[in-house]
C-alpha cells in the first residue's frame, strides 16, 4: 500500500480513491519497486524494473502505466505512448485511466515531433522526405500541442521552409532550358494494332522524316518558367502542383492550347500521332515501349487509385525500365499526353503512308500513353484516346517535338 500512495502522491491524484483500487488487485505491490524509482526520478532504473515485472505479469494495467512514466520521464516516446494505451485498454476504470488517455496523446504529439524532427535533419533528406515530415507536423498540430510543444512544432515548421527553398533552388538549377531531346531516325515503322481497338486497324506502314523528341515530359519546373515568362493562366491547382518537392514531376490540368503554347514558346511543336507512336515502339511492332513483357512497377507508373495533391506521379526520367527504343521515358504510364492530331476513329483507312498530320478538324484531339490510374490494356502504344481540346485533368500532360 504504501508504494502505491507514493505514486499517488507523485501523480497528484486522489488518495482514497488509489488505495481502494490498490485493495482491489493486491498484484500492485509486486511492482513496487518501480514505483519506489519512480519517486526518485530514476527512469533507467523504473523501466528495467517494470519491463521485468511486466514478463511475468502483462495484464496489470497500473504497471503499464508505471512503465509508460518511466518512458516519459526517458523522452521515449513511443514507449510511453504505447504503455498509456496498453494501461487503458487493460481497465479503462481505473483511477490512472483518465490521465493515462491525457498523457498518452500528449507522449503521440511528442513522438510525432521527434519523427518529424529526425526526417528534416537528415543530411540529404529528399524533397518526398521532408514533405512526408511536414505531414507529420501537420497530425501532431491536429492532436493538440501545449505551449512547449508548440515552439518546437514552429521551430521546425521553419526548417521545413529553409529546406524547401534549398530543394527548390536546387531542382530549378537542374532543369534545363530545354529538356532532352532524343534522336527518332528516318524510316518506316509499323502504326495500329491487329487485337486493338477498331481506330487502330487496319495495320499500315508510315514512313516518317527524323525528328527530335523530348526524353521527359514536361514538367512543373519547365511550366512554371513558361507561366513566369508569359501571360498564359495557371492550370487547375497549380499552387498544389507548384510546390518544391513536385518540380520533376509532369505538369497536368493543361488543357491541348496550354501544351500548343508552351512547345512554341520553347521553339518547338508538339508530335504528331505517328511521331509519337514511332516513337514510343520503335520499328519492331512491339507492345510497349519496352517490349512485350506485361507491365511492373519498374516500367510504367500505373493503376494507382491515390493521386495524393500530385503524389501519384513519378518524377519525369525516374523508370529505366520502361525506356523506348530511343531513350524516350515514360511513353506508357506516368500521364496521357497531348499530340497534334485531331481525332478520326476510321482514319488509319486513309492515312497519308509518308508523314501523316491527321484530319484537318475535328472535334477531340488525340492523347496518348497511358496515366497513373490506367490500365494495362491503355499502356499499350498503339492505343488512342481522346479528349476535348479545352480538357484540363489531373491525368494528362504532353513533351514536344522538334522538326530537323
Amino acid at each position: 500500500m504504501r508504494q502505491v500512495l507514493a505514486l499517488v502522491a507523485l501523480l497528484g491524484l486522489d488518495a482514497d480513491a488509489a488505495v481502494a483500487a490498490a485493495v482491489a488487485d493486491d498484484r500492485t505491490k509486486k511492482f513496487a519497486g518501480g514505483y519506489d524509482f519512480l519517486k526518485q526520478q530514476k527512469y533507467h532504473e523504473a523501466r528495467t524494473a517494470f519491463e521485468a515485472a511486466l514478463q511475468q505479469h502483462p495484464e496489470n494495467a497500473g504497471a503499464h502505466f508505471g512503465l509508460a512514466e518511466a518512458c516519459r520521464g526517458l523522452k521515449a516516446w513511443s514507449c510511453a505512448e504505447e504503455h498509456y494505451e496498453t494501461s487503458v485498454e487493460l481497465d479503462a476504470k481505473s483511477t490512472v485511466a483518465s490521465l493515462a488517455t491525457q498523457r498518452g496523446r500528449k507522449a503521440k504529439v511528442w513522438r510525432l515531433l521527434e519523427e518529424g524532427k529526425l526526417a528534416i535533419n537528415e543530411p540529404n533528406a529528399s524533397p518526398t522526405r521532408i514533405a512526408e515530415a511536414e505531414d507529420t507536423l501537420d497530425l501532431a498540430k491536429r492532436l493538440g500541442l501545449d505551449q512547449e510543444q508548440r515552439v518546437v512544432y514552429q521551430q521546425l515548421q521553419g526548417k521545413i521552409q529553409q529546406k524547401q527553398k534549398l530543394n527548390h533552388e536546387k531542382t530549378v538549377s537542374v532543369l534545363p532550358e530545354e529538356a532532352s531531346m532524343a534522336l527518332v531516325p528516318e524510316g518506316e515503322f509499323l502504326m495500329g494494332s491487329v487485337t486493338g481497338e477498331a481506330d487502330e486497324q487496319p495495320v499500315h506502314r508510315v514512313y516518317l522524316n527524323a525528328y527530335l523528341l523530348d526524353k521527359y515530359h514536361v514538367s512543373v519546373g519547365q511550366y512554371a518558367k513558361f507561366l513566369d515568362s508569359t501571360s498564359r493562366e495557371r492550370p487547375p491547382d497549380w499552387n498544389i502542383m507548384n510546390r518544391p518537392y513536385h518540380q520533376k514531376r509532369p505538369v497536368v490540368n493543361v488543357s491541348w492550347a496550354d501544351a500548343d503554347a508552351y512547345c512554341r514558346w520553347t521553339g518547338k511543336r508538339l508530335p504528331t500521332e505517328a511521331e509519337w507512336e514511332k516513337a514510343a515502339r520503335g520499328t519492331d511492332g512491339r507492345t510497349y515501349p519496352w517490349g512485350d513483357e506485361f507491365p511492373t512497377r519498374f516500367h510504367a507508373n500505373s493503376m494507382n487509385q491515390d493521386w495524393r495533391n500530385h503524389g501519384a506521379l513519378t518524377p519525369v526520367g525516374l523508370l529505366e525500365g520502361g525506356k523506348s527504343p530511343y531513350g524516350v521515358y515514360d511513353m506508357a504510364g506516368n500521364v496521357w499526353e497531348w499530340v497534334n492530331d485531331w481525332y478520326d476513329q476510321d482514319y488509319y483507312k486513309t492515312s497519308p503512308r509518308q508523314n501523316p498530320t491527321g484530319p484537318s478538324k475535328g472535334v477531340f484531339k488525340v492523347i496518348r500513353g497511358g496515366s497513373w490510374g490506367s490500365s494495362v490494356d491503355a499502356l499499350r502504344s498503339s492505343e488512342r484516346e481522346t479528349h476535348t481540346p479545352s480538357y484540363q485533368g489531373l491525368g494528362t500532360g504532353f513533351r514536344c517535338a522538334k522538326t530537323l
